[in-house]
């Protein structure tokens, strides 16, 4: 895998805008993430699409890869961040100049929407990040307890003494209205989490991080940025849920789709987000569904699957490095990287 060097205070960070123009629409929020990244000690480039409307960037996805291109390339950019996600940011991958960005890789994270841009570029040899994106998670980041900023903090600055990912007491479902400015950096309402919770499997596993948003990866299926199906072998898949809040059936019906493609039986491990807004009750009951799909219909118990972990759509979230190699102990439910994200 081709891993990009790591940051250190003093790092500039590109932002860029793959997806939806939710600065334009919500600034305050979008400066108060700036704010917080700044204050841990980056240096900040606002690229065209960073601000531009939402009608601008629909209507021209272009300028948006061509964004993503230019900061690769620039050397004065260390790395890259989202400003948020979307709902359309497959469009621009026909437009990425791969190559280049393989020639110069950085630091890149995204979450939700994109997903399409992490796992392409990942599939293209690059490790890439999930993990928050500038108005959803650094613009919340100080309100946060100390041991997630100290987390993020060592993580970005590349001083974590430990691979082993944290797991989080409580968690929150996104945000109070953006519309109203004085929401501006606050969370919703903290909530006591249940913990990972092992679903399958009886032994510790390894294998390289795959995954993202359900709903991004399901508009890439059939197309050309899907991964080959040898691509599956021995990885960690990792899927989580958006705001959409999908039906159970709805998500019954993806997994049943990766069991006919042969994903699971590949697979070293499955983990599956905390779903945004799903109660403890439907938690419950999504978590039977998976185990349904995996073990019933296509006659796998042997797959370790973990779920109700800190990443995807609720906060705190852990980043996730594509490709890079994960342990997962079934035992305890923990992930650790087998290995630094960075050079």
């Amino acid at each position: 895998m081709i891993k990009p060097k790591p940051l250190h205070k003093g790092s500039t960070l590109a932002i860029v805008s793959p997806s939806w123009g939710g600065p334009y629409l919500f600034p305050h929020i979008y400066q108060k993430g700036l704010q917080n990244l700044k204050a841990l000690g980056f240096n900040i480039i606002e690229y065209p699409s960073a601000t531009m409307a939402a009608t601008t960037l629909f209507q021209n996805p272009k300028l948006r890869s061509d964004d993503i291109n230019s900061a690769f390339k620039n050397p004065d950019i260390d790395g890259i961040i989202a400003t948020i996600g979307g709902s359309d940011s497959a469009r621009i991958l026909k437009d990425l100049d791969i190559e280049a960005i393989k020639k110069n890789p950085k630091f890149f994270m995204g979450f939700s929407d994109t997903t399409s841009i992490t796992t392409t570029l990942n599939q293209a040899g690059l490790v890439t990040f999930n993990g928050p994106s500038v108005m959803a998670g650094f613009a919340q980041f100080h309100n946060f307890d100390n041991n997630y900023q100290s987390y993020i903090r060592n993580f970005l600055t590349g001083c974590s003494n430990t691979l082993e990912l944290p797991t989080f007491s409580h968690y929150s479902h996104g945000y109070p209205d953006w519309a109203n400015i004085e929401n501006t950096g606050k969370r919703a309402i903290i909530l006591q989490s249940r913990g990972p919770q092992v679903l399958q499997g009886n032994h510790t596993v390894t294998g390289r991080l795959f995954g993202g948003c359900m709903e991004v990866l399901e508009m890439l299926k059939g197309t050309d940025y899907w991964p080959s199906p040898d691509f599956w072998q021995n990885k960690v898949l990792f899927l989580e849920t958006s705001e959409e809040k999908p039906s159970i059936d709805s998500i019954r019906y993806w997994l049943r789709n990766y069991g006919v493609m042969g994903v699971f039986d590949k697979l070293s491990a499955l983990l599956i987000g905390r779903p945004r807004d799903y109660n403890e009750k439907e938690q419950i009951q999504l978590e039977k569904t998976i185990v349904s799909v995996v073990k019933e219909e296509f006659s796998n118990e042997q797959l370790a699957i973990i779920a109700n972990l800190d990443f995807g759509h609720t906060d705190p979230q852990v980043i996730l490095p594509l490709g890079i190699k994960c342990k997962v102990d079934i035992s305890s439910g923990r992930l650790t990287l087998c290995e630094s994200a960075f050079i």
